[in-house]
């Protein structure tokens, strides 16, 4: 049953950083469980789990939720993330491999291509974000940092940021990815930190508050 349960772990948090749920969304064990082919148990162990790691509110009358977050606390956890997540870019900068830095540019060019279109996929540019924030931190090499990082870059990833942006954040956004790509190719670190700086404060400027239905 544990491999199982850390299947549905697994699949669930994906769910949940992909941007295709907002805070608030329920999390139905029944539809859960039909959309990953498991049983209920492993999932409502895997909800627990979440739970735990404060992603997902379970209350006896109203199930397994998205967790809310205030606006204060979302510009919190961009400003943490704008400080160590800059430092990573930084270290990335001379310490990431070439064949990295050109996977960096085919996320941008698949990210822009998806940007372009009348009607942006948000969740899929969510999640090649995912890709490319993780890729600059597994560059960076630094386990203490990845391990800090856990439990901040989650939850914004989780509220579907891109589904707040206006056509003119979301191409700024994919400036800034551009940008970045080419200061770790030129080797900059102040150059590749103050950009990813400058991105994840820009992307905290966008922020809406998540109890605020008329942003879903």
């Amino acid at each position: 049953m544990s491999r199982t349960v850390d299947v549905a772990y697994a699949d669930l948090l994906e769910f949940l950083q992909s941007g295709e749920l907002g805070p608030g969304d329920r999390l139905g064990e029944v539809e859960l469980a039909e959309r990953f082919g498991v049983s209920r148990t492993p999932v409502r162990e895997a909800l627990q789990r979440l739970a735990a790691q404060g992603l997902v509110e379970i209350s006896p009358n109203r199930g397994a939720r998205v967790v809310r977050w205030s606006l204060q606390e979302m510009r919190e956890i961009y400003e943490l993330r704008a400080m160590l997540e800059g430092k990573g870019a930084e270290w990335a900068a001379t310490r990431m491999a070439e064949d990295q830095i050109d996977q960096l540019d085919r996320l941008c060019d698949e990210m822009e291509s998806l940007a372009q279109r009348r009607s942006p996929d948000s969740a899929q540019i969510s999640r090649l974000n995912t890709q490319l924030h993780g890729k600059v931190l597994e560059s960076a090499a630094s386990p203490r940092l990845t391990s800090t990082l856990a439990a901040i870059v989650q939850p914004p990833l989780i509220v579907g940021t891109f589904r707040q942006y206006t056509p003119e954040f979301l191409a700024r956004s994919m400036s800034h990815h551009r940008e970045l790509a080419a200061a770790i190719r030129g080797r900059d670190p102040e150059w590749a930190g103050n950009t990813m700086r400058t991105h994840i404060l820009a992307a905290k400027a966008s922020l809406h508050d998540p109890g605020d239905e008329s942003d879903e």
